[in-house]
């Protein structure tokens, strides 16, 4: 009994509730972050003893009145406090009979009385989104913005009888980033944040600790609660004035200008901080330049002459339209809608009713708004209609552009039918029945989010090494299409929806693009298998299956870049905060080999990608087909475009454009020394059966695959003889035969240069122990010569560093002692132990000396697409 009862004593002093001080509340105010609030000062053990709301409005009770009656807390439902001045008798009356020790106000549009104010033992405390005596009164965080204020933040104060004149309790801040907006600001810091500091001022009175700290004069503003009327936009001032006015404004009022004779509301502005795209002019009554309607949003200048962008327009009907579709027709395509759809708009119809309770029917001309919605049921209306729908992602946008439920109907339905990109993708495949498949393969550049031939309508012919047949022609990339493809990638990056995503929607595009990939797992290894000579199923498994794990494990990485914070020396009395971000570089090149066509593209496109860049990537000559199948899953997984291009062609040409370009900030290259060295001068920015397989996996077609063998001299003889048995198993042949081991060289020049160095071992005093010849049949199969020599362990070190190679090493042995030496004087970027060919995606993975430098893998492959800021303030 004593030892139960000193647990029980153990688990009770842990509860940080039972030892503090707690308080009998009233919760006077409303919306989501008033129940926040409620929520969670219950949960610290404070009793809410009374909720003082507003009625409900059109039949929907306020989200604080939900919880609290949920919980069976008093909660009482005034339309106001006094008449005339004087406050309510039975208001009165019903508020002291709770007997609260504390009014906690977090967010209040109704005027409470100072005898309630005053009434309970420690007073009232107020939340206030400013950083007071700045911007007092209802619209703070819009004046912040407006203002163009470098900081936001809130405070929490003791109420008086003043305008958010009381003393201060605690206040918080934060920076305020170029392109915020009030949602971003509210949604980034202001309501989790501020949702905390509540509670913690509720603690501090309770603990008798809190501070009342008089505010000053100097430095206060008052501004008034915006007005339509009152925001109309004045032309004549910088891009960023213009900009601070529009965001401020957004979503209520709302900035507005007169365009053809009537109110256009202007929604998500951001700053244009790159050249101009191209675009229709679009003449604006007030301005002095006309704005330009581009692809990405109605570009507006100031009198600096410098830009800024809208996303979206909003007209007096109330209609909402992509600032890009200013000048279309306005014709809207109904669609019929399958099974399948009836029953998703069935389940959003009712999600609809839930919200608008107060609707008896939900019809096609119900409109969301008018109906009584507000911006938080939006919120929900998205949030709900993602758990419900498959994971349907819609944005908030989306409600406000379709507020009736049948135009909303119509986009959901587009949506999932991936109708709602801006241009369908056409693609012109080249079609075979092979491998008991047909399989489609694309052949066309991949530029700007579409295929299409080369600018000077050049191909060339991508051979089959199995049979030395042409499986198709491929566009070759000019000098005007790799152009072409850097400008969309600069684009997409500095203008584009990549550049404003959030990380977590970077990261939801790469695993579905993963998912993509392991969908079509068995067509991208049949073209493997044609393109390359991949035996199918190594393909299967290592060419897509690494291709698939590569993608998931970097789509994880995307919201978990950070920066950190650096101690520096203080300069007193002042004080220091040093910290760094992590940023994405910009227009990446990437170039890969033959080897691994689409495996090297995943290992080094996706960190570029999940860091946030774009790329520009050229696939090895003689194998394209890959890559620019994976461009088009990249389209279906909903990646924007302009983010990923692929460029087919030579080095000489694309790859040396590539490394030349002033616009390129990376180039990811794997390949030959010789091209190495050249893009190097050119760039302007920037066990028995293990040993083996480290010898002819992937017909020796492979980066790490094992040149030299140093086997020690008692066991040689033994060694050759098991070698060459196991060789004379080996199936060469039809890489696409289930049965096969070895399939065909890749190309013709390597198949040469093998059989060239078979003939130089044997000059060179070697034993050609098996092989060294073609192997008579169409392609390009060969079996390989083996050489080894005997050595001793004294030796061998000194021997396998005597090269200027160094990507990967392995050694063999049942002596820990001699595995550990042996591996710490290996100068190479991987040492294998007991094992080859064991790489992992989440394992670091590159060379050193002329093997290359930089990682691909692995979180330091993430680190070779990012850039580091540091940032020092003195406070």
């Amino acid at each position: 009994m004593l030892r139960q009862g000193s647990q029980a004593l153990r688990r009770f002093s842990t509860g940080r509730v039972y030892f503090k001080n707690k308080l009998k509340l009233a919760l006077i105010g409303q919306s989501l972050f008033g129940q926040e609030v409620y929520s969670h000062l219950r949960k610290e053990g404070h009793r809410v003893v009374g909720v003082f709301t507003v009625p409900d409005k059109d039949g929907k009770a306020d989200p604080l009145a939900l919880a609290a009656e949920k919980d069976g807390t008093p909660v009482f439902k005034f339309p106001r406090w006094r008449v005339k001045g004087k406050t309510i008798k039975e208001v009165a009356e019903a508020y002291r009979s709770v007997g609260a020790e504390l009014n906690v106000l977090p967010f209040c549009t109704q005027f409470i009385p100072m005898d309630v104010i005053d009434g309970p033992k420690h007073g009232s405390i107020i939340y206030h989104p400013s950083i007071l005596p700045r911007h007092r009164g209802a619209s703070a965080i819009n004046w912040t913005l407006i203002m163009g204020d470098k900081k936001a933040g809130f405070s929490v104060f003791w109420a008086d009888d003043g305008l958010d004149t009381g003393p201060i309790l605690l206040q918080r801040s934060c920076d305020v980033e170029p392109n915020d907006t009030v949602d971003a600001l509210y949604n980034r810091f202001l309501f989790p944040e501020g949702i905390k500091a509540m509670v913690e001022a509720v603690q501090l009175i309770a603990d008798g600790k809190a501070p009342r700290v008089p505010q000053p004069e100097e430095g206060a503003t008052y501004e008034g609660i915006q007005k339509k009327e009152n925001a109309e936009i004045s032309w004549d001032q910088s891009a960023e004035v213009l900009h601070n006015w529009i965001r401020g404004h957004d979503k209520v009022p709302g900035a507005w200008t007169e365009i053809n004779g009537q109110m256009v509301t202007f929604y998500g502005s951001t700053l244009l901080n790159s050249s101009v795209p191209s675009g229709e002019p679009l003449e604006i009554k007030g301005a002095k330049k006309p704005g330009l309607v581009t692809k990405n949003g109605l570009v507006l200048f100031g009198n600096d002459g410098k830009a800024l962008m809208v996303r979206n327009l909003q007209f007096e009907d109330g209609k909402m339209i992509p600032a890009s579709q200013y000048f279309s027709t306005g014709e809207t395509l109904v669609v019929e809608l399958t099974a399948e759809e009836v029953k998703v708009a069935e389940i959003i119809k009712v999600i609809w009713a839930g919200i608008l309770s107060n609707v008896p029917v939900i019809e096609d001309s119900t409109d969301f708004f008018k109906s009584g919605a507000r911006s938080m049921d939006v919120v929900r209306l998205v949030e709900e209609i993602r758990q419900k729908c498959g994971g349907l992602q819609l944005q908030n946008e989306d409600v406000y552009m379709a507020t009736k439920f049948e135009d909303f109907i119509q986009k959901v339905v587009r949506k999932l039918r991936g109708e709602d990109q801006e241009a369908e993708l056409v693609v012109d495949y080249v079609s075979k029945e092979v491998n008991e498949m047909t399989v489609k393969m694309p052949y066309q550049c991949f530029i700007n989010g579409q295929f299409t031939d080369a600018d000077d309508g050049k191909t060339y012919d991508t051979i089959n090494p199995t049979d030395g047949s042409t499986i198709c022609k491929v566009s070759y990339a000019s000098l005007v299409d790799v152009d072409k493809a850097v400008a969309a990638a600069k684009d997409a990056f500095e203008n584009g929806e990549w550049g404003r995503m959030n990380a977590r929607e970077r990261g939801r595009l790469m695993y579905r693009l993963a998912d993509l990939l392991e969908e079509n797992q068995e067509e991208l290894a049949t073209i493997e298998a044609l393109d390359s000579g991949a035996v199918y199923t190594l393909a299967l498994k290592t060419h897509i299956g690494m291709s698939v794990q590569t993608f998931r494990y970097f789509a994880g990485w995307c919201d978990k870049i950070q920066g950190s914070t650096i101690p520096i020396n203080q300069a007193r009395p002042n004080r220091n905060l040093t910290f760094t971000k992590k940023e994405p570089l910009g227009v990446c090149a990437i170039i890969i080999p033959w080897n691994y066509p689409l495996m090297m593209l995943a290992w080094k496109s996706a960190a570029c990608l999940a860091a946030g860049n774009t790329l520009v990537l050229k696939p090895a000559q003689v194998t394209p087909l890959t890559a620019l199948k994976f461009a088009e899953l990249s389209v279906k997984a909903g990646f924007p475009k302009g983010v990923i291009n692929i460029i087919p062609g030579s080095g000489g040409i694309a790859g040396q454009r590539l490394s030349e370009h002033p616009d390129i900030r990376k180039l990811g290259f794997t390949g030959s020394t010789t091209i190495g060295k050249q893009i190097m001068k050119s760039l302007p920015n920037l066990s028995f059966l293990s040993g083996m397989g480290a010898v002819f996996f992937n017909k020796g077609e492979n980066c790490i695959a094992a040149g030299r063998l140093f086997v020690e001299e008692s066991i040689h003889d033994e060694f050759v003889t098991r070698v060459v048995e196991e060789i004379k198993k080996m199936k060469i042949g039809d890489p696409l035969d289930r049965s096969t081991d070895h399939g065909p060289q890749n190309h013709k020049a390597h198949l040469e240069k093998l059989l060239q160095y078979c003939e130089a071992g044997v000059k060179e005093g070697a034993t050609l122990v098996y092989g060294g010849r073609q192997v008579q049949r169409p392609g390009k199969i060969t079996s390989m010569g083996t050489t080894l020599k005997p050595v001793d362990i004294d030796g061998v070190l000194q021997r396998a560093n005597n090269t200027e190679y160094g990507l990967a090493s392995g050694v063999f042995t049942k002596d820990i002692n001699k595995a550990m030496y042996v591996s710490e004087k290996l100068e190479a970027g991987t040492v294998f132990i007991n094992t080859y060919n064991k790489t992992d995606v989440a394992a670091p993975f590159g060379g050193v000396k002329q093997s290359g430098f930089g990682k691909d893998l692995g979180e330091e492959a993430l680190n070779e697409y990012l850039k580091t800021k540091t940032v020092t303030l003195e406070y």
